[in-house]
């Protein structure tokens, strides 16, 4: 096994077979449930950064985003089959290359959930702060709207929403499949109504010229416009509730990223059509870069009057082309359903920190649970503060492209195991096994490389960095205390009636 200390596939699943939980859900429960995982600020947001770095040619990023995640979510399947526990893609690594990767790709998970927490946080606050502007006539000081790189001081609303969602969640507060449901229906209907109002008025010039900045900007975009699938694998992380997994698994996965890549689609057409999406550009005709001081001035210089200077895009589309109160409606869907999408993000980040802690690599402490909430509160809290000061410093852009940094890394961590797994492991009983995967593993592998590789260079400096810095914790602190290492017993839960075998430490 590729650099030693694995940890027992049978260990991992020790829990998963005392307390295998009830299969009931069908095909339209995952769709539903991917759906309301993946729309969220990407499609409500994003769509003004992709436009900044592509122009109309976001209509091909958006399809390449999605290529990349189809396959990368088939792989994703077969291992959530295999291993329907607590971990994400971090016990999947642990259970398959080992402590060492495992620990890489929990470090990078972080990048995933506590960023997307904030980049979401941050597109919130735009709808919100127009919502407070087009309803009540009340105006926030730009100065407390956006971070330094954007030419404010602090995004307040957005260091809010990420402390009160902690908040929430330090109290054990949870989301039904009914209350689910419905925030799903309502950001499928916005979507729904925005591309009902916005398609007719297409404008043909409006799509010329297609590409202004080339296909290295529609591959910056695709990189970027990533972030509007992140959350396809909560799906994934359901196949031990599923029925007939071998079945449902590849629709519920596939199905809900086609519909969300037909609706991202349609939505960015009409946006395209009727108002236009061509960048701001600097005076030698480079774009100027999504975020920064010198767009922020350049919009200031025409009144904000182009979709890649709008916070809040789709709202600002409909207003511009005269439907002010139904844009207004679709930035109130916006701020009712965002915040659900913050709580799935911080819980995420809470949970892969809770089993690295519980497995000794990170201090135990963090994973102490509160005596009356029964929550992990303090790694809880201290992910919340870090989450509210990301979207209080940074541009959502910045934010979403860091995050897409750690997931594209651990996406494609997922692939190779696969492989592996599959040449080491291949009689073990698969529910659901990913087709042709010598074609697929390798083409999601060389996806998310390819949109690693196109995020800027800024972005893929500082995941250095964040690696760099993961390494030195885990060398200095998690390799020594880890439980693997030190040979003692695995639980996963604390359970009478379970007895773990001992785990032998390897590659010491």
């Amino acid at each position: 096994m590729l650099l030693g200390r694995v940890k027992s596939l049978d260990a991992i699943l020790l829990t998963a077979e005392k307390r295998s939980l009830h299969r009931s859900l069908g095909a339209f429960q995952l769709t539903m449930l991917g759906i309301g995982a993946v729309i969220g600020t990407g499609i409500f947001v994003l769509t003004a950064e992709a436009a900044q770095k592509a122009g109309p040619g976001m209509l091909v990023s958006f399809v390449i985003a999605g290529i990349v995640c189809a396959v990368a979510a088939l792989c994703y399947a077969e291992l959530a089959s295999m291993v329907p526990v607590a971990g994400s893609a971090y016990t999947y690594t642990y259970a398959v290359m080992g402590e060492m990767l495992a620990w890489i790709v929990g470090w990078a998970l972080v990048l995933e959930y506590a960023l997307s927490a904030g980049a979401v946080s941050v597109g919130w606050s735009g709808y919100f702060v127009g919502l407070l502007t087009n309803f009540a006539g009340i105006h926030i000081p730009a100065a407390l709207t956006s971070g330094p790189s954007g030419g404010g001081i602090i995004n307040l609303p957005a260091m809010i929403i990420a402390l009160l969602v902690t908040g929430l969640l330090v109290l054990g507060t949870t989301e039904s499949a009914r209350v689910n449901a419905v925030l799903v229906t309502i950001k499928v209907s916005a979507l729904a109504v925005f591309i009902a109002l916005t398609v007719p008025a297409m404008n043909s010039k409006n799509f010329m010229p297609f590409a202004p900045l080339g296909f290295s900007g529609i591959s910056a975009a695709a990189a970027s416009i990533f972030f509007a699938y992140i959350g396809f694998d909560a799906v994934s992380t359901a196949a031990e509730e599923t029925k007939n997994p071998q079945r449902n698994m590849p629709i519920g996965l596939l199905g809900s990223l086609g519909i969300c890549t037909i609706f991202y689609v349609l939505v960015a057409a009409g946006l395209i059509g009727s108002v236009g999406a061509q960048p701001m550009l600097d005076a030698s005709g480079a774009g100027l870069a999504p975020g920064s001081s010198a767009l922020t001035g350049a919009c200031n210089g025409i009144a904000n009057d182009a979709v890649v200077c709008s916070k809040e895009a789709l709202a600002w589309t409909l207003r511009s082309i005269g439907w002010p109160q139904i844009g207004n409606l679709i930035g109130l869907a916006a701020g009712i359903a965002l915040p659900s999408v913050i709580l799935m993000m911080i819980y995420g980040q809470t949970r892969i920190f809770f089993v690295m802690s519980r497995d000794g690599l990170l201090p135990e402490r963090l994973s102490k649970i509160h005596p009356r909430f029964k929550t992990p509160h303090v790694i809880t809290m201290i992910t919340g503060v870090f989450v509210s000061f990301f979207a209080a410093i940074f541009p959502v852009g910045a934010l979403a492209d860091i995050s897409n940094a750690g997931t594209l890394f651990a996406f494609a961590m997922v692939s190779v195991a696969v492989m592996v797994l599959r040449r080491t492991d291949a009689n073990r009983v698969r529910p659901f096994r990913a087709p042709f995967i010598n074609i697929v593993a390798p083409l999601s592998i060389l996806g998310c490389l390819y949109l690693f590789f196109n995020l800027s260079g800024y972005t893929l400096t500082l995941f250095v960095v964040w690696a760099a810095l993961g390494l030195i914790v885990y060398f200095s602190y998690g390799r020594r205390k880890s439980h693997v290492g030190r040979g003692l017993r695995e639980v996963h839960y604390v359970d009478d009636d379970v007895t773990s075998p001992v785990v032998q430490p390897r590659g010491l």
